[in-house]
């Protein structure tokens, strides 16, 4: 269970590290730039993983699920009239906008 989805930060130094081994190409720039941003988020995940985590098995809890396997299928069962519709929602909005900002905070409108 993690509160962050794949690629983890190993993974995604992995990738950095094989760009910067690989000889210079012609869209070197972009690389760099792709590079510069995974390195960016890889440093989001590493600062925010620890709270993330705790406020992932508190959000598991507070929904009554054990995993993110039982949240899935909460979240393709439950409709409006449940009393857990405005909870569930509020649950997922919070976690969609907090990968947000780890993933790239200027993809938020009110930044």
């Amino acid at each position: 269970m993690s509160a962050h989805d794949r690629p983890d930060p190993d993974e995604l130094l992995d990738a950095v590290r094989e760009f910067l081994d690989a000889p210079p190409g012609d869209r070197d720039r972009l690389h760099r730039t792709v590079a510069g941003n995974v390195v960016a988020m890889v440093s989001r995940q590493l600062a925010a993983g620890p709270a993330d985590e705790v406020d992932h098995v508190r959000r598991l809890a507070v929904l009554g699920v054990q995993d993110d396997a039982e949240l899935a299928r909460l979240a393709a069962t439950v409709d409006e009239p449940d009393p857990r519709f405005d909870l569930l929602t509020q649950e997922l909005a919070a976690w969609a906008r907090r990968k947000v900002e780890v993933v790239n905070p200027r993809y938020l409108e009110d930044r």
